[in-house]
């Protein structure tokens, strides 16, 4: 008994000093199934930072595929030199998206979307130099939309032409 306290505390002295060789040795206990010899409170811990890492890293990509879209669909000065590269950083925040998103995450993402949208505009407004008025209070985009790969707004100065895609056009 002696010996695993004194084995536990070692591993605990370990986090602080290497966590990488101290996540490589709770993996060989858990392997083992050494269950009391597990520094529990940072493998709580451990777990815990990794849950928001993976939401956070998702978060972030959700709010570059909205910032992309806003750029794409507002910035008209801009839209010219810039609308390729747009879509292909689109296309790639997608498909980042779609490589880490679980269930559990896209609810979440759901529920935060319009907190999402906000800071996203505050993003672009500054970038941009364009009036907040510009841009709806509410998220105009649908989660199919900002998922969707072949889903993109058209530049405000062209949807009169009648070439904007509805969402029922990506199908």
């Amino acid at each position: 008994m002696e010996i695993q306290t004194l084995r536990q505390i070692n591993l605990a002295e370990l986090y602080d000093q290497d966590e990488y060789l101290w996540i490589v040795e709770s993996i060989n206990l858990l392997q083992n199934r050494q269950l009391q010899l597990l520094d529990i409170e940072h493998l709580v811990e451990t777990l815990k930072q990794l849950g928001r890492s993976q939401f956070n890293q998702v978060r972030s990509l959700l709010k570059q595929i909205i910032i992309h879209l806003l750029l794409l669909q507002y910035w008209e000065t801009e839209y010219e030199y810039n609308h390729r590269h747009w879509q292909v950083e689109i296309i790639n925040f997608r498909d980042e998206l779609q490589q880490n998103l679980t269930t559990s995450l896209k609810n979440k993402l759901i529920k935060e979307l319009e907190s999402i949208y906000q800071i996203s505009i505050r993003l672009v407004i500054k970038k941009t130099d364009l009036p907040s008025e510009t841009f709806s209070p509410y998220c105009p985009y649908t989660w199919d939309q900002l998922v969707n790969d072949r889903w993109y707004p058209l530049n405000n100065s062209r949807s009169s032409l009648g070439k904007r895609q509805s969402p029922k056009d990506n199908r």
